[in-house]
């Protein structure tokens, strides 16, 4: 019995190990799972912005602020023959740059991407992708690309900062302190040499 129990004992060893492992496999697959969840209600939170801020209260807020941006809402509607009045530019633009394009709607560098679409100096542009083209009877997208294109560079710059504040209220915050910072080292470095030529100027 002994020798059956010395042959027994070191097979009992590896079921153990085995054992052990399937543990630790037990555990790591329940960790991975609490990962998994973290990960997609980070992931979540990006489409976010759809939920908290409408296009349709967005372009709103942005013609309170931006009065002479043109709004190309006459178009006539499909579905009821009327013109479709909050069918806006700035309806459009934002549900092609967020729904259309999938860019996020809180910096400014997506923001100009788009007005450079509009442009025809970044991504085409497709008519069958283009909002309002289901909805009404004339596709806006060219109209729409005359009235960006008709705008001057302070519009663009304006109602890019206009889109970024609305839907990013941090931003304007979080953009002050960069031009300050960058004229300070200059400051630093600058007054001796000028005072030295001022100086030899005067004699």
């Amino acid at each position: 019995m002994s020798k059956h129990q010395s042959f027994i004992q070191p097979l009992l060893k590896p079921w153990q190990t085995l054992t052990a492992l399937m543990v630790v496999g037990v555990i790591a697959l329940s960790s991975g799972a609490g990962k998994s969840t973290i990960y997609t209600s980070l992931f979540s939170i990006q489409p976010a912005y759809a939920q908290r801020i409408t296009p349709s209260d967005v372009w709103q807020l942005v013609y309170q602020q931006l009065p002479d941006l043109p709004r190309e809402n006459k178009y006539i509607s499909k579905e009821n023959g009327k013109v479709a009045e909050n069918s806006t530019l700035a309806n459009r633009l934002i549900r092609y740059h967020i729904y259309t394009k999938g860019r996020a709607p809180v910096y400014r560098l997506d923001w100009k991407l788009t007005l450079a679409d509009y442009l025809g100096t970044n991504e085409i542009m497709y008519d069958t992708t283009y909002p309002g083209y289901d909805s009404l009877r004339e596709n806006p997208m060219e109209g729409d690309r005359k009235a960006i294109t008709r705008l001057t560079r302070s519009q663009r710059d304006a109602l890019v900062q206009v889109l970024v504040n609305i839907f990013n209220p941090t931003s304007q915050n979080t953009l002050s302190p960069k031009p300050n910072t960058a004229p300070s080292p200059s400051r630093s470095t600058t007054p001796q040499p000028p005072q030295r030529g001022g100086a030899e100027l005067l004699r």
